[in-house]
């Protein structure tokens, strides 16, 4: 039995899988880069390198320590390493491989939503995935607090982390949150090879990892040394030698490594050689035993990693591993600085080839060149713990209430953002299985973007019970910050990575802990820069959710330019997977946010709706970009055509006559200026319209698919947008205003040919009132006549007030 309690027969197994695992990877990178056609000459790429300093880890893993429960989130550049591990288990497929990094072939990093094989967690934006484990970990105590799931055991949540990985600075944003949730059922494995994409890592750096995670809590476990070194210390002079690797620059290990038995050799002698025990320990090995024993790291000996993952399994207490590491380990270029994106050329793969017994024509077989027989090594895999994991079964659906409460009401002023903290208000008095679902989350800005009716009624989660200070003094407060494991709002730092991340997480608890949630995230709409590419990340991975964007645009006038934005429109535009809306009233927010509920727990398939071209079946994620400006509410009732309107993204609040010569488009707060615009117009201007847009996003969609579908050869195929536009004589013009970027609704007059002017905020916002800003940025009542009549100057501009304040360039 090894130290690890695993016997023999087992280790020279793994033995076995972990050399087919390394062949497999560098196999399928120079199928993909040496042998495939390539039509166009560009290097494929692929990260040999990067991928053989994780084989061991991943073999010892996946092959031993994985529960099915368990779930893992892989460096982006060992994804060869996944594909051939899934590969062996029978999840992935020789064409996906021959195919790798080619169309729909194997991903080059792994993908939940483009691979086949049994991916977890999605990577590629190099720290998201990490960061990702730790909220997926406080997302299932989330779940299990609210009693749901608990017959199922506790998963794991595992990220394998390059060292150069851990520059990104998300990652210690969520080490900060897990420390602050309590933390629990995490690794992180650190691939502590002291290489980075272009350089050698400095000196030390494990030595500040270990005291970032053990001041936050963590386990650290340092894996430096085999069996093989561990021995050799133990021989006479071994002190000398441990202390050698101990004191050796990473870039002269890396070097030596590359180099060879020899070149150890003859460092070693010089540096540390006595004509004594230590001589005669270096010179009792041959150039390659000597070779394999300095480069015989912990992170490449299988007994250690096993004991260390066995013995971090006994508890849930967060563990961090580094594990030391030899770039490159088992191939040709091991150790050299060049090779993160460096290939082995035909000659050095026809050697590793020989190395590893395979006959030429059997590259692919799953059990060629190993020493056991393919139904004992068939057997074994059969038998692994984590070749038990089935598909989960798919999660219910929440039913979603018919309509939603809409706090607005006729002459009422009220501001979309109070109208939301309104409705969700109503929806926390109900004892439903659909608030029940509900969870929440901010970056500290919970009260601000009025979830604070919300929180009052439901609660804010902890593990632990921690009750109101301030209410037990009887301290007069308008909210009640309780924690209790029943609490349903999640209040997070201000780092808006954190709040996406853990969306994210939230989004995906149907698929990784097999509960629905139905997560709501706020922050304000500027600030989703800050948090862009996790939002990417999580739209990537097809997480569901509904991101809540408030206050938005220079409308938030007295706070400047730092609160206002300006190109968040175009990111809800352009962001795939997650569906825009700007409603400008209350009654049309309820409608949304309906509509929202129930759409990110779609996840049908097929053709698009012929009504829409929209793919409404498959779902996807909600943004909100609600406003803090009081506007006067409609008195209306809901109808089904209209609530058909508002989710499809448009509606006529003024329907154009059958001569009309000018049609006015608005999306979200300056709904105001827009009707007042129109009323001025009317006087001069035959059958003017008004057309109230909900969803600049899902009307361009809509349109581009329709001529896509057009192009293919359905010819009746008809948008949204160009059913509305339909009956518009083509001598119409259009005015478009947004507050936000113009290009948001520029696009308008490309759907039938109509001349168009679009009026946006295309600069940085200052101070001021909401007057002052409309007026200066041009998206005022007045600006908007001007447009008009500049669109069809031969009528008199009999209303058009002098022009005051000066216009944004």
């Amino acid at each position: 039995m090894s130290k690890a309690g695993v016997s023999a027969e087992t280790l020279a197994m793994l033995g076995e899988l972990e050399r087919k695992v390394l062949w497999l990877a560098a196999w399928t990178i120079h199928n993909a880069n040496h042998l495939r056609d390539n039509a166009e000459g560009l290097k494929v790429g692929g990260h040999q390198a990067s991928s053989a300093s994780l084989a061991t880890i991943m073999t010892a893993l996946y092959f031993s320590a994985l529960r099915p429960q368990d779930r893992v989130a892989v460096k982006p550049h060992a994804s060869p390493v996944f594909h051939a591990i899934q590969y062996l288990l029978g999840r992935q497929t020789r064409e996906k491989l021959e195919n790798y990094r080619g169309y729909k072939g194997a991903q080059s990093y792994p993908s939940r939503t483009k691979d086949i094989d049994d991916v977890d967690f999605s990577t590629g934006s190099v720290g998201l995935g990490v960061a990702q484990t730790l909220f997926s970990a406080l997302v299932q105590d989330y779940v299990r607090a609210h009693g749901w799931g608990t017959e199922r055991p506790e998963g794991r949540m595992v990220a394998l982390v390059g060292d150069a990985e851990m520059d990104e600075g998300n990652i210690f944003e969520a080490l900060l949150e897990g420390w602050k949730h309590g933390l629990r059922n995490c690794w992180w494995i650190v691939d502590y090879n002291r290489q980075s994409l272009d350089a050698v890592v400095r000196e030390g750096l494990w030595q500040r990892f270990e005291a970032i995670f053990a001041n936050f809590g963590w386990d650290v476990v340092i894996l430096k040394y085999g069996v093989l070194l561990e021995a050799a210390f133990r021989e006479p002079g071994g002190d000398r030698l441990r202390a050698f690797i101990d004191h050796c620059p990473n870039q002269l290990y890396s070097a030596l490594c590359f180099q060879g038995g020899a070149a150890w050799r003859r460092r070693l002698l010089d540096e540390i050689g006595d004509q004594g025990p230590v001589t005669r320990l270096i010179e009792s090995r041959s150039d390659e035993d000597l070779a394999r024993l300095m480069t015989n790291l912990a992170g490449h000996d299988l007994p250690t990693l096993l004991e260390a993952f066995e013995t971090a399994g006994r508890h849930d207490r967060p563990t961090c591993f580094i594990a030391y590491t030899i770039k490159g380990f088992g191939l040709p270029l091991a150790g050299h600085k060049d090779n993160h994106a460096g290939l082995m050329n035909p000659q050095q793969m026809d050697a590793f080839r020989q190395a590893a017994g395979v006959r030429p024509g059997h590259e692919w077989d799953p059990f060629e060149g190993l020493s056991a027989s393919p139904e004992r090594l068939g057997r074994f895999l059969a038998g692994v713990p984590f070749a038990a994991r089935r598909p989960a079964p798919a999660a219910p659906r929440v039913a979603v209430p018919a309509t939603l409460p809409s706090p607005a009401s006729g002459g009422k002023t009220l501001s979309t953002q109070a109208g939301f903290g309104q409705i969700l208000n109503e929806i926390a008095r109900a004892e439903s299985e659909f608030a029940a679902r509900i969870v929440t989350t901010a970056p500290d800005v919970t009260v601000s973007t009025n979830l604070g009716p919300w929180v009052n009624r439901r609660g804010l989660f902890a593990r632990e019970t921690m009750a109101d200070l301030f209410r037990s003094e009887r301290i007069p407060s308008t909210f009640a910050w309780d924690f209790s494991p029943e609490g349903q709002h999640l209040e997070l730092g201000i780092a808006e990575m954190n709040l996406f991340l853990m969306l994210s997480a939230l989004g995906l608890s149907h698929a990784i802990h097999g509960e629905r949630l139905l997560p709501v995230g706020t922050l304000y709409d500027p600030f989703i820069y800050r948090g862009a590419d996790a939002l990417n990340y999580a739209c990537y991975q097809d997480a569901r959710f509904i991101l809540v964007a408030t206050p938005s645009g220079v409308t938030l006038a007295p706070e400047g330019g730092a609160h206002q934005s300006l190109g968040t429109p175009l990111v809800g535009m352009a962001q795939d997977g997650l569906a825009a809306f700007e409603p400008a009233f209350v009654d049309e927010l309820a409608t949304i946010l309906r509509f929202g509920f129930d759409y990110i727990q779609r996840e049908g398939g097929g053709d698009p709706d012929e009504r829409t071209w929209l793919r409404d079946q498959t779902g996807g994620s909600l943004y909100l970009r609600l406003s803090t400006r009081p506007v006067e509410q409609p008195l209306r009732t809901i109808g089904e055509d209209l609530a058909r309107g508002i989710v499809d993204g448009a509606y006529w609040l003024r329907r154009p006559g059958p001569n009309a010569e000018m049609v006015i488009a608005y999306q979200g707060a300056v709904a105001p200026e827009a009707i007042a615009a129109t009323g001025l117009l009317a006087e001069d201007r035959r059958d003017i319209g008004l057309l109230a847009i909900t969803s600049a996003d899902r009307l361009n969609a809509g349109w581009t698919a329709a001529g896509r579908a057009r192009e293919r050869g359905l010819v009746h195929a008809r948008s949204h947008i160009e059913r509305l536009f339909a009956d518009l004589p083509r001598h119409c013009g259009l005015v478009t205003v947004i507050d936000g970027h113009p290009a948001t609704l520029g696009w308008l007059g490309a759907v039938a040919g109509h001349r168009t002017r679009s009026l946006g905020v295309e600069h940085f916002g200052q101070t001021g009132t909401i007057a002052d800003l409309y007026r200066h940025h041009g998206i005022d009542a007045q600006a908007i006549v001007r447009a008009a009549h500049a669109l069809a100057p031969e009528r008199p501009a009999r209303h058009l007030k002098a022009a005051s304040g000066d216009m944004a360039g």
